[in-house]
């Protein structure tokens, strides 16, 4: 007959510790289970491409995450400039799906011909076409100086410290002008791009 019911529990095994080991370690205020007592999860060996890429990251410059960075947005700024989006024909399909399929105006929508704007200095058009990306990029900006300084050349730049607060603060805004964007009536057809 086996050793462990579903009356038993898992104590009655032979190998796990009695009840009065258990009170002793409370009354000790050791920890438990006590260090030893279960085997470590072992850490699987890396694969190839995991391999690789720590090799890659190991012998970069301490530059070359930034630059790189830097080099994203900076082909983000250059298709907006290269695109004019602010130029489309006025009967051409949108070329965001969910604006394409439902007619409606999604978080982003607006936010490329913002950034055309906003390299152009015309800021209050920009904040026409998407507020809350014009509002954020200052932030933004900041936030990568701040990181691309530390990684590339040890600056020490205040860090503004974000809480979880903020960020779903903003998620929130976020969401209410979304959703005010769409809205058939005035003022918010003012929002409509």
């Amino acid at each position: 007959m086996s050793d462990v019911t579903s009356v038993d529990g898992p104590n009655a095994r032979p190998d796990a510790a009695p009840a009065a080991d258990l009170h002793a370690h409370a009354a000790t205020g050791a920890a438990w289970p006590p260090p030893g007592a279960y085997p470590a999860y072992q850490v699987p060996e890396p694969d190839r491409f995991t391999r690789f890429v720590m090799r890659v990251h190991d012998r970069s410059p301490r530059w070359a995450v930034p630059l790189a960075a830097l080099g994203c947005v900076g082909l983000g700024m250059a298709y907006a400039l290269l695109s004019d989006p602010t130029r489309a024909e006025p009967d051409a399909a949108p070329t965001c799906l969910l604006k394409l399929t439902t007619g409606l105006d999604c978080p982003g929508c607006g936010g490329t011909r913002a950034l055309w704007y906003v390299l152009h200095g015309d800021v209050p058009a920009a904040a026409r076409h998407h507020f809350l990306f014009v509002f954020a990029l200052p932030f933004l900006a900041y936030l990568f100086v701040a990181w691309a300084g530390r990684q590339a050349f040890g600056w020490r730049l205040p860090q503004p410290q974000v809480s979880s607060k903020v960020i779903g603060a903003f998620l929130a805004a976020w969401l209410v002008f979304s959703v005010a964007r769409n809205l058939p009536w005035a003022p918010f057809t003012s929002l409509y791009v």
